[in-house]
């Protein structure tokens, strides 16, 4: 009997335990209910997060053509991004940083500016030029050196608008249809060529600036000379004495001073257009 007693004793005990684990195997199940409807949370939180990276989608949009080196890439980007932005864009693309892009849309692109405030609109042809950062280093280094030699010949001489073989030219007086000039302001380049100056010859003269070639054309009534803008070593300009409101400028178009092209009667506002869009700001100078 004691040892049938003791066996009863043992199943009651194995029974006793095996009820007292059911409740663990019903937190098990519920536990493995409630698991999709977590996983089901998790899904739409990740899609949240998703749908706030895209924030393209819910910008105005413009496309735009880029054009460097004469390969085209098209390009989509919010119409409120600034010039700055663009630029890094057109970096992506190009792989060309920013600091040596000199990027063209009816003249010199601010970088402040957005593209909604500058009325660029779809199909616009935004217009890049620039070189690598090796290729600026061994075409520049010789042209600084060259800016460094002719400034410190100004700071020598005396005004260029005393100077005897400008004299003979600003002697004759402002031209009658020389361009209406504002004094203390900057703008950009006119959409129209800049006419009615007088060259070194006492001659009528006219600036074009054929941004999508990357060219000055400078015109005469003889003939159109069309310049690449990077070979243009220096622009150089100072104000015509009694008539701060306009300048007289030169484009050295070779190594030294004597290939300096002048041109007189030049509207001070356009002067800081003409330098940043024939030379660029990324240069040395």
């Amino acid at each position: 009997m004691a040892t049938r007693d003791g066996s009863e004793e043992v199943i009651m005990e194995t029974e006793a335990k095996s009820k007292e684990a059911e409740p663990l195997g019903e937190l098990v199940e519920k536990g493995d209910a409630e698991s999709p409807s977590d996983a089901g949370n998790a899904t739409t939180q990740d899609s949240s997060i998703s749908n706030g990276d895209n924030t393209d989608e819910k910008q105005e949009m413009v496309d735009l053509k880029i054009i460097w080196n004469k390969i085209k890439y098209d390009l989509k980007i919010p119409v409120d991004s600034t010039g700055a932005k663009l630029k890094e864009s057109i970096h992506s693309l190009t792989g060309l940083p920013p600091a040596m892009q000199k990027v063209m849309y009816k003249g010199l692109l601010p970088e402040d500016k957005t593209l909604r405030e500058i009325k660029i609109t779809n199909g616009a042809k935004i217009m890049v030029v620039g070189s690598t950062i090796n290729d600026v280093l061994a075409v520049n280094t010789p042209k600084e050196v060259i800016q460094q030699e002719v400034k410190a010949e100004e700071n020598k001489k005396e005004p260029l608008c005393r100077q005897k073989q400008h004299r003979k030219v600003l002697d004759k007086g402002k031209p009658d249809d020389v361009m209406p000039a504002v004094k203390g302001t900057k703008e950009r380049l006119p959409t129209v060529p800049l006419s009615g100056m007088y060259n070194k010859s006492g001659g009528k003269v006219r600036l074009t600036f054929k941004l999508e070639q990357d060219q000055l054309w400078i015109g005469t009534k003889e003939r159109t000379e069309k310049v690449p803008m990077g070979s243009i070593k220096n622009v150089v300009s100072e104000p015509i004495e009694g008539h701060e409101d306009y300048s007289m400028m030169a484009f050295q178009l070779g190594p030294t001073e004597a290939s300096q092209y002048w041109v007189y009667w030049v509207p001070a506002q356009f002067v800081d257009a003409i330098k940043d869009t024939v030379l660029g700001k990324w240069q040395y100078f």
